[in-house]
């Protein structure tokens, strides 16, 4: 069940980041157990990077790299084999524990921290900048504001460095995602503000596990992604915008051979994917 946290008695923002600190602990465990993210091909060496993000971000070798929202740190040691000295920063104790613990058996050399995207500049310590700051699917609409965010990658940003971040546009979350008729409906304000409270079985890993999962989210328009970067400092290089999407954000979305995902022709045409790249002068 979604619904607009605007009711009476809802949870103040420190509350609710604790419950999502508390869903995501959880769903560090049942993630890396999933088929979605099926950890024992990454093991046998499957990359879990697309070409997008490979495409966006270019040459890592020899570069240092900081992860922000890395979740068990998957993508982020996909990053270390492709070259980089690689950080990476999440909120969720477990799913650093899970990082940590998949470096060590693999024998990748990576760093991961316990760490608030909002407190990193003050917990991240060692390297003061980075050649490449790195974000991707499913992350932004964790943080209820986008400031700290963006002056979290200006401050670890070198000059000249890249910065990337891929995600859902801001446009597929006005839909319902729960009728199953196919087909698009108008259910969310564009400019909402207030979070978005989600309690479903499982997760969108594994929708069968089994417990009911709590978490609060954030619409950011445009506006407020590529503003808040512009108002860090940073300088932005690549806007693109995409009819396909990483993961079946509608249950009746179509897979192309590229591994993404498109909307059947039926249902209409529609942004469902935006990257950034921006840089530091």
């Amino acid at each position: 069940m979604t619904e607009q946290a605007n009711a009476p008695g809802t949870p103040a923002e420190s509350d609710r980041t604790s419950v999502n600190r508390d869903t995501w602990d959880r769903w560090a465990d049942l993630n890396f157990e999933s088929e979605f993210y099926d950890v024992g091909a990454f093991k046998g060496g499957r990359c879990s990077l697309d070409h997008i993000e490979r495409a966006g971000v270019g040459d890592v070798a020899g570069k240092r790299l900081l992860h922000l929202q890395c979740h068990f740190g998957m993508d982020t040691l996909s990053w270390a084999r492709l070259g980089a000295t690689v950080t990476g920063i999440d909120f969720s104790p477990r799913a650093i524990e899970r990082a940590r613990l998949l470096a060590e058996e693999l024998g990748i050399d990576a760093r991961f921290v316990l760490c608030a995207v909002e407190d990193a500049p003050s917990c991240v310590h060692g390297e003061a900048e980075f050649d490449v700051v790195y974000t991707s699917y499913g992350a932004i609409s964790w943080l209820p504001d986008l400031g700290p965010w963006a002056r979290t990658v200006a401050h670890f940003l070198k000059p000249g460095g890249r910065f990337f971040v891929v995600d859902h546009h801001p446009t597929v979350w006005i839909f319902d995602d729960v009728d199953p008729t196919p087909g698009l409906r108008y259910r969310y304000p564009y400019f909402g503000r207030e979070p978005v409270r989600d309690e479903q079985q499982g997760n969108y890993a594994d929708p069968s596990a089994p417990g009911i999962s709590v978490s609060y989210s954030w619409q950011h328009t445009f506006e407020d992604i590529v503003g808040s970067l512009l108002a860090a400092g940073l300088r932005i290089t690549e806007l693109r915008e995409y009819d396909r999407v990483a993961w079946s954000w509608f249950e009746w979305m179509e897979r192309d051979e590229d591994g993404l995902w498109r909307m059947p022709p039926q249902t209409g045409d529609i942004p469902l994917m935006f990257s950034i790249k921006a840089t530091k002068d």
